[in-house]
């Protein structure tokens, strides 16, 4: 599968671009920092050395500068986070199962 089908890619994929070319200040990037841990142990592959310090409050004030609806939208990019990170975990498993097979 193309991690571009997977739900919530149209912000983590240019994410991974954002912090190749040093940019940790994007929502895509500040999701990525969010769950940094979980993406690379799931096989995401993305620089680690550049990743925002408070994620969560960075992208948060980033969000109330952009918009009167901060609050919901914030909540909103987290579920295509976790929606994200948990489909990326099951194609991991499925190609772990297949291998053993």
């Amino acid at each position: 599968m193309n991690l571009s089908e997977l739900p919530g890619a149209e912000f983590i994929l240019p994410g991974i671009d954002d912090l190749h070319k040093g940019q940790n200040q994007t929502i895509g990037s500040l999701l990525i920092a969010m769950a940094a841990t979980r993406l690379s142990s799931a096989g995401l592959d993305f620089p680690l050395d550049n990743l925002a310090p408070e994620p969560e409050l960075t992208l948060y004030a980033l969000l109330q500068n952009e918009r009167d609806d901060a609050y919901p939208y914030y909540n909103a990019l987290l579920s295509r986070l976790i929606s994200f990170c948990n489909a990326l975990e099951l194609i991991n498993k499925d190609k772990l199962l297949k291998n053993r097979l």
